[in-house]
């Protein structure tokens, strides 16, 4: 399980994480909202631990600014020195999944994290995510800053597979064999089909997420890495 703290206290959050370690979670953490915005926006977490007092955004406005980007399947524990029903309401209804007053036990900490988690796996949705690129497993529903894209049956394998390798690179060979088997109908075929995809993902948006390694295969990221 992996956990982003977004917490600007560096003694709470040295707390926290060791914690967190611990009881056997992998931690990334941020200091502030803009920082613990743009984590939560490309990485893949279980879970988010937010504090509401940040320097830069607020946790209310990162909170918000996350269920508004689509990532609303990430639950959201806020954590706050405020105990007044209005903030703790306010928190709620931008989003939060829970809210913890500090000062907090450690113990208490792991305990509400670890019965959202058992809540929210029981509810979640398969979902594959490379940064605004959304595909739900179980709708075969493809959107990208959210905005729906279409494709074809094949198209749609082969974006399973390259989101599900991201950001590695996927070889030619790994990627026919995942949609033809032992039947590749000629080499030109994957070619084509990547040409298609790339014009459905790419073309309309200003960021290209599917590149091309050449003479190797293809892979699915926001950044290209010098590759």
């Amino acid at each position: 399980m992996r956990i982003l703290v977004i917490e600007d206290n560096r003694d709470i959050l040295a707390n926290v994480l060791d914690y967190l370690q611990l009881k056997g979670f992998g931690v990334d953490c941020a200091q502030d909202g803009l920082s613990g915005l743009h984590l939560a926006s490309t990485g893949h977490y279980d879970l988010i631990v937010l504090d509401i007092m940040l320097p830069g955004i607020d946790g209310y406005q990162v909170c918000k600014r996350l269920r508004e980007d689509g990532q609303s399947e990430v639950p959201i524990l806020m954590l706050t020195a405020r105990d007044a029903l209005d903030d703790r309401l306010h928190g709620l209804n931008v989003g939060a999944d829970d809210y913890l007053i500090k000062p907090f036990a450690l113990s208490e900490l792991v305990a509400r994290i670890e019965a959202i988690l058992r809540r929210s796996q029981g509810s979640r949705k398969r979902q594959l995510k490379v940064a605004d690129l959304i595909y739900d497993l179980d709708t075969l529903h493809v959107s990208r800053a959210g905005r729906p894209l279409k494709l074809n049956p094949i198209g749609l394998k082969l974006l399973a597979v390259l989101m599900q390798k991201s950001p590695a690179v996927v070889r030619r060979e790994v990627l026919e064999e995942a949609l033809w088997g032992d039947d590749c109908p000629d080499s030109d075929s994957l070619r084509s089909h990547i040409h298609q995809l790339r014009q459905v993902l790419d073309k309309p948006f200003n960021t290209e997420l599917l590149h091309t390694q050449h003479g190797v295969g293809y892979r699915l990221a926001e950044k290209t890495d010098g590759i």
